[in-house]
Formats: C-alpha cells, sequence, structure tokens
C-alpha cells in the first residue's frame, strides 16, 4: 500500500515538474497575433493609393473603390471555406499558402499597368490570402487551443488586425509621400513572407500534437481530419440559414463591416485629405484608431465572458451610428480637438462587435460555430465591399462623402435592433471564465 502511494507522489511530481511554465496555448496564440498583423499589412494600403493611382493612372475613384470591394467580398467568402480547410489539412499548410498569395498579390501589383489588374492582383489574390487568414482562424485558434479565456483570447487575437494597422498605416503613408506607391506595396508583401518562418516553427494545428490539454479544458484527441471540406461548409451555411439568429447575427455583421473597413478604412484617408489635410496627418489619425482598437476589442472580450453578449452589440452599434453622424462636421485641414474625440471613440468601438458576435456564434451553433462564424464574416465583408464601391462612386458623382458617412451612421442604428431580437438559446451554459 505505502508502495502504491510512494509510485503515485513520484508521478504526480513528475508530472508537474514536466509542466511548462507557459500553457503551448498561448504560444500558438502569439504566432496567431504576429501572424494577422503580417497579413493584414496589406489591409493598410487601399486608402492611402487612391489619390495616387487616380493620379498616375486616371483610374476612377468608382474603378479603384470596384478592386478593393472584390478584395473585401472575397475576404469574406473565403474565410468559411478556409475554416473547413483548416479542419481538413491543418491550421499551418493553409496559414502558409495564405501568406503566400498576399505577398504574390502586393509584389506583382508593382507592375500592373492596366485596371483588370488591380482586380486580378489586389482583388483576387490578395482577397484569397487575407481571407485565410480572416477571424475564422482566430475562431479556430481559439476553440481548438483554449476552454477557459476564450472571450480574452478572440478580442486579443482580433485586435491584431488592428495592431497591424498601427505599424504600417503611418510607415506606409510615409514612403507613399516620400516614395511613392510602388515601394509601400513591397514592405507590405516582404511583411506577409517574414512571417511564413514564425508559423512553419511555432504553430501547431492541435493541443494533441504536443501531448497537451486545452488550455482550461481537459485532454482530448486530435480528431480525423476532416474530408469534405467544401461540402460541408455549405451545408453548415444551409443548416444555420434556416435559424433566425443567423440572420440576424450576418445582417448586423454586414452593417458593421460596411461602417469599419468599407467606409473608414477606406476613405477616411482620401476624405480628410479632400478637406485639405495632410496624407499623412490623416493616415497617423486612421493609425490611432489602431492603438485604442486593441484596447477597445481586448476590453470587450473581457466583458463578454461576464455580460449578455446582444446587448454589448446594441450599445456598440448604437454608438457608432451616432458618431458617424457627426464626421461629416469634423472633417477640417487641421487637426483638433473634436477630431481626436472621434479617432479615440471610433477606435474602441472599431471591431468590439467581435467577441459578442463570436461567442452568440459560439452559443447558437457548438462545434459548427468557427464555420458559422466564418459565413457571418463573410456577410460582414460583403457590406464592406458595397460601401467600398458605392463610397468611390457617390464621390464622383458628388464630389463628396458626406452621403455615405451619414447612411452608414442610420444603418448602425437598425444593427442595434436587430442585436437586441436575438433570442437567447434555451440550452446555453455560461461561458467558462
Amino acid at each position: 500500500m505505502t508502495q502504491t502511494t510512494d509510485s503515485a507522489v513520484t508521478e504526480r511530481a513528475s508530472r508537474r515538474r514536466s509542466r511548462p511554465l507557459i500553457h503551448r496555448a498561448w504560444i500558438v496564440a502569439a504566432v496567431t497575433f504576429v501572424t494577422i498583423i503580417g497579413g493584414a499589412a496589406f489591409n493598410s494600403l487601399p486608402g492611402l493609393l487612391i489619390d495616387p493611382l487616380n493620379t498616375e493612372f486616371g483610374w476612377s475613384r468608382g474603378e479603384i473603390g470596384l478592386a478593393v470591394s472584390l478584395d473585401m467580398a472575397l475576404y469574406g467568402l473565403t474565410a468559411p471555406f478556409a475554416a473547413a480547410l483548416m479542419d481538413r489539412f491543418g491550421i499551418r499548410r493553409v496559414v502558409v499558402v495564405a501568406l503566400a498569395a498576399v505577398a504574390t498579390g502586393a509584389l506583382a501589383s508593382v507592375w500592373m499597368t492596366a485596371s483588370w489588374q488591380l482586380l486580378l492582383y489586389w482583388g483576387l489574390l490578395v482577397g484569397l490570402g487575407t481571407g485565410s487568414m480572416a477571424l475564422a482562424f482566430s475562431a479556430t485558434v481559439t476553440n481548438r487551443w483554449f476552454v477557459a479565456r476564450r472571450g480574452l483570447v478572440t478580442g486579443v487575437l482580433t485586435a491584431a488586425g488592428a495592431s497591424g494597422q498601427l505599424i504600417f498605416l503611418p510607415l506606409c503613408a510615409w514612403i507613399v509621400k516620400d516614395h511613392g506607391w510602388r515601394p509601400a506595396s513591397v514592405t507590405v508583401a516582404l511583411a506577409a513572407l517574414v512571417v511564413i518562418p514564425f508559423v512553419t516553427l511555432l504553430m501547431r494545428d492541435h493541443p494533441a500534437d504536443v501531448g497537451l490539454a486545452p488550455y482550461g479544458g481537459a485532454y482530448v484527441e486530435k480528431p480525423a481530419p476532416v474530408t469534405g471540406a467544401a461540402t460541408r461548409t455549405v451545408r453548415v451555411l444551409f443548416d444555420a440559414a434556416r435559424t433566425g439568429p443567423f440572420w440576424l447575427l450576418a445582417g448586423s455583421f454586414a452593417i458593421c463591416g460596411a461602417s469599419t473597413n468599407g467606409l473608414i478604412r477606406t476613405y477616411f484617408v482620401p476624405s480628410a485629405h479632400d478637406h485639405g489635410m495632410q496624407i499623412t496627418a490623416a493616415a497617423s489619425l486612421l493609425a490611432v484608431i489602431g492603438v485604442f482598437d486593441v484596447i477597445g476589442t481586448v476590453f470587450s472580450g473581457w466583458l463578454t465572458d461576464r455580460f449578455d453578449a446582444r446587448r454589448l452589440l446594441a450599445v456598440y452599434y448604437a454608438l457608432r451610428g451616432v458618431s458617424l453622424l457627426f464626421l461629416p462636421m469634423l472633417m477640417a485641414p487641421t487637426v483638433h480637438p473634436p477630431m481626436v474625440f472621434f479617432i479615440v471613440f471610433y477606435g474602441l468601438d472599431w471591431v468590439a462587435t467581435v467577441p459578442p458576435t463570436l461567442a452568440l456564434c459560439r452559443e447558437q451553433y457548438g462545434e459548427d460555430s468557427a464555420i458559422v462564424f466564418g459565413w457571418v464574416l463573410a456577410s460582414h465583408q460583403v457590406g464592406a465591399a458595397l460601401v467600398a464601391f458605392l463610397g468611390g462612386v457617390v464621390r464622383d458623382v458628388t464630389g463628396s462623402y458626406d452621403l455615405v458617412w451619414y447612411a452608414a451612421g442610420a444603418l448602425c442604428a437598425t444593427a442595434a435592433l436587430m442585436a437586441l431580437v436575438i433570442r437567447r438559446k434555451a440550452t446555453a451554459s455560461a461561458v467558462t471564465v
């Protein structure tokens, strides 16, 4: 009896000694964070290059906006298939191919001479690449590697895109101003390539690959590769489309995309430039949004672990809509305190919607939540794509972006109402904190 007890004590002590000080899940999350930053570097470019491309090639803002629109639409439509492909081939392989596609598209655009090439490089290649590293990527990593702290991790990984904006927007604005748009495009291509070794060496597809349990959970065997990725993705869409919450989540998230990526990220810099502001100053303001986006998104993840996600979404959308209605009055040649207040406020709200939206997907759709969220993200990017195209057309026709700001503000009020009418699933349990 004593010998058995001593053996058990020794075994437990051995396990404690072999347990890493930092759970491998946090290392995987850190690699995911860096990967999203590298892949998102290109997202800082379109708003900076609209005027230079218009000047050099004579392409209308509508033509340039169409390429940005295609990029955003493919970003969204690729995401749900990318989540299924990660189940089939593994996270690491899919992400490496995606980074290579972004680098190729950004680098090839240096030699373009026709607008159809802009559609091919910016729209097709970059859209497919960034879509494969969209928020469905974050959802897959979070679902596999974490049981506890999912809301917090979701917020941190969502903030990675904003961190990329913070890093690359001022840099690319300076490069465009002093050296032209081509060196800026090469810079973001190199950023994507640099991340590939980190993914190859440090990313792992599942905790079982290294003999660990997910953070805060029990050990589970790695599931067999899921075949028929495309079929599964479409089937999950059809199943989710039969439920009311899916359409409410997709519709509100489409408005989210329209009011962020489609509008502010694409047209804030050229709109400010229309009012006499220097492109570097406008880009710096947009980068400041990235600073507060990180804070707001992480805090939103913390709140999502503790409060009703529906009410959080309603508050976020309502406040965003109000702020957009004031924006046209704030545009000026110089930076002034009310504009700084708008930038800080909008940054805090930018993608604060993601953690509660993902939490609602997880609550409603369980194991299929990453793919469902991919489809919800597709609607986000379709909304962004429509505004990216229509915003340029409105500017070509009216000479101003004001009408687009007002319309987006009204849409945000609609999104707030949509969030409130989502019904909680009766069997839902509290999220582990």
